[in-house]
């Protein structure tokens, strides 16, 4: 283990240094889900001793490529882009929560009320939109003054 970790660590961080910032960037579920799988495998391969450090070391390229493919492809082809990716979504518009929205994406007003806050304004009045990005993180825009 003392050999195999520092190993897979090091082919870890190469791999992830090719394959660019949008491996483990916060972007999506799809995105999140391979973070995860990373991590997994990483813990693998330092913990299971019928893994070969190779065979550890291909699952990471495998895995860091099937998300350069998929993300690349994505770029490329609006409706695989839709198929792997959430769409946005509105929560709040001209200072007023749109409830339907906020049940389906499990959002409570005190969220609302945090994005307002984090944009700069004080209640959800001074709001244009609150947005629920792709990612999970909340947008306010201000009004216009």
């Amino acid at each position: 283990m003392l050999l195999v970790a520092p190993a897979a660590y090091v082919a870890l961080v190469l791999i992830l240094r090719l394959s660019g910032k949008r491996t483990l960037s916060k972007l999506n579920a799809f995105d999140f889900i391979v973070t995860i799988a990373i991590g997994s495998t990483l813990a693998s391969v330092i913990t299971t001793r019928s893994l070969s450090l190779l065979e550890g070391i291909t699952a990471l390229g495998l895995l860091v490529g099937l998300q350069y493919l998929v993300t690349a492809t994505s770029v490329r082809w609006k409706g695989f882009h839709r198929a792997v990716t959430a769409e946005p979504t509105v929560l709040l518009r001209n200072g007023a929560p749109l409830v339907a929205a906020m049940k389906r994406q499990r959002i409570t007003a005190d969220e609302l009320e945090a994005a307002v806050r984090q944009a700069g304004g004080r209640v959800l009045q001074d709001a244009d939109v609150v947005i629920l990005e792709t990612d999970g993180s909340l947008t306010g825009v201000l009004r216009s003054i």
